[in-house]
């Protein structure tokens, strides 16, 4: 069964560490402990098929540029976050829909997002069962050690 992960993006960004480093490939703009520890995971687990859920950009491939800063939010509408009828466009565009099984790592608004844009899909949200961050870096951090996926 073809599998996707979806990462996380995240507040804390390259540019808050090298202000000046212009464009920069995703898999390496979220810099935040969180998001970087989900990219590791799914780099290790599904390394030819994952993706970062941004709230500006939407689905973005790790080799996709993101041109400089920025600070939206799924927890702040006034930031104006990507809409989920344009998720579903890019679904389609980027051929996401190709995949039958969706894991997506993250809280709660981005198994939301991807319940209402993958909702005839297979979805898996292995962190849902945590009470907060530092729990979903334990068993992420757990499952990265002993090879075995969530």
């Amino acid at each position: 069964m073809k599998t996707l992960c979806i990462v996380p993006c995240g507040n804390r960004k390259i540019w808050d560490k090298t202000p000046n480093i212009g464009s920069t490939e995703a898999k390496d703009v979220y810099i935040g402990p969180f998001a970087k520890k989900c990219r590791e995971y799914a780099e290790k687990f599904y390394p030819s098929s994952w993706c970062i859920l941004s709230a500006k950009y939407g689905f973005l491939f790790p080799s996709d540029i993101v041109p400089g800063p920025y600070n939206v939010s799924f927890n702040d509408r006034k930031t104006n976050p990507i809409t989920t009828k344009e998720l579903s466009a890019q679904m389609a565009e980027r051929k996401l829909s190709n995949y039958e099984r969706i894991v997506i790592l993250g809280g709660k608004n981005y198994v939301e997002m991807a319940n209402e844009v993958f909702s005839s899909k297979e979805i898996l949200t292995p962190l849902s069962d945590c009470k907060g961050i530092g729990y979903m870096m334990g068993k992420l951090n757990d499952s990265i050690k002993r090879g075995v996926p969530l």
